[in-house]
């Protein structure tokens, strides 16, 4: 059984504010600690649950956050960007599960630091009409490469707007959101026991199922991608991309042969965005 880790930093329990997911200060340092080990206590529990192999995909900004030396050694680390899959890097290598820890509720909604994968640049992102956060549109890229979404951590907003879309999943709530930097968290420790416990589950309740295949890529189907952006200078600077096309002041739309083109299109407008800071 073949497992892939995605860790975020938004969802993790303890972070609250955006100083703690901005690298350069001490409150990030100490963020980034307790990402690590919730990061740690999912491959620890894969691995007492009947993984075979994992991999921890540092999934936060720049793809640098992660610390190698706290990890489980059994464990492989993917780090560093650009990269084709984004968040789901390492789904190449034949993951039978997913699990998202430490993701966050989508853009415009009350979750804790809650956006979507930019929250400069992007309001809104549907996929055949419907909206969707990050775990949405990367839960779709897994299914396309044949994985299974099992296992997800965040923040209750999170949990709630993402069960629907992963009905088989587990989830474990981190902490309760109030508002955007503000809310209620589980200690470092108990998350950690929590998210561990969760994996340890999870791998052997697919393995009793017989879920134990090598993952094998499903056929990629069209997916229609509308994207609200922040504002019309942002809708100008994309729609140079000659396959796009503008809906209104600050929506736009394109179509995509795969749920994997929507995520490398929307990595390049993020990226594009960087010329109007």
């Amino acid at each position: 059984m073949k497992v892939l880790i995605s860790a975020d930093i938004e969802g993790i329990a303890g972070v609250f504010h955006p100083e703690q997911t901005r690298a350069g200060n001490s409150e990030y340092e100490a963020a980034r600690r307790w990402m690590t080990l919730e990061a740690n206590a999912a491959i620890e529990g894969a691995f007492a649950g009947g993984a075979t192999q994992v991999w921890v995909n540092d999934s936060h900004g720049g793809f640098r956050n992660l610390l190698p030396d706290l990890l489980d050694a059994r464990a492989q680390v993917v780090l560093g960007k650009p990269r084709t899959l984004g968040m789901m890097a390492g789904l190449e290598y034949g993951a039978a599960l997913v699990f998202m820890i430490g993701y966050h509720a989508m853009s415009q909604t009350r979750g804790i630091l809650a956006h979507t994968i930019n929250s400069f640049a992007f309001a809104r992102v549907s996929l055949n009409g419907a909206e969707v956060g990050e775990a949405g549109v990367y839960g779709a890229l897994a299914e396309e490469y044949g994985a299974r979404v099992a296992l997800l951590s965040g923040d209750d907003v999170f949990a709630e707007e993402t069960a629907l879309r992963f009905p088989g999943a587990r989830f474990v709530v981190t902490k309760s959101a109030t508002g955007h930097a503000s809310g209620v968290t589980q200690s470092p420790a108990n998350a950690r026991a929590a998210i561990g416990s969760a994996a340890r589950e999870v791998v052997q309740q697919h393995l009793a199922n017989g879920y134990a295949r090598e993952s094998t890529r499903a056929e990629a189907k069209p997916v229609e991608c509308e994207l609200r952006v922040q504002t019309s200078a942002l809708a100008d600077l994309f729609c140079q991309w000659p396959t796009l096309t503008r809906v209104d002041a600050v929506t736009l739309r394109f179509g995509a042969a795969s749920a994997e083109h929507v995520v490398r299109m929307l990595n390049c407008l993020s990226a594009m965005s960087f010329m109007l800071r």
